[in-house]
């Protein structure tokens, strides 16, 4: 399955605890290096080179095929998914009854973040790190 994927970079925000925690989530199960990871905060983020600016990348998940392809919003997940061997997230992400639910839901909390992450962020964080380091 891994042979006929391209490689995906996932751009993200860094200072969210919330995001760092998925994102560390995925580098942990990244066994064929199909993954790639942005902090849109950093240096290596190019808003010109990649076409979206640093505002929508907040606003939306943004991931970006090695052929340089685009994919935003509800899509990104089920590619991140299947790179990372979790195929059941994938199916059930992919399902195309859900993508408008998992939209208005994203595009919710990428809004309150922030907000969401000082609530949830330190827990789930500190659980999969600790998760991380058990496998």
């Amino acid at each position: 399955m891994a042979n006929d994927l391209q490689k995906l970079t996932l751009y993200y925000d860094g200072t969210c605890p919330l995001c760092q925690a998925e994102i560390l989530f995925l580098s942990g199960r990244n066994q064929d290096g199909l993954l790639d990871f942005i902090d849109i905060n950093s240096d290596r983020y190019d808003p010109i080179v990649v076409g979206v600016s640093c505002e929508e990348a907040l606003a939306s998940m943004y991931g970006q095929y090695a052929d340089g392809g685009l994919i935003n919003g509800a899509k990104v997940f089920p590619e991140a998914y299947r790179r990372a061997h979790l195929p059941f997230l994938a199916w059930l992400f992919s399902r195309p009854y859900l993508e408008t639910s998992c939209n208005v839901a994203y595009r919710f909390f990428a809004r309150y973040r922030h907000q969401i992450s000082r609530i949830f962020g330190p827990s789930v964080l500190f659980l999969v790190k600790k998760i991380s380091k058990v496998r």
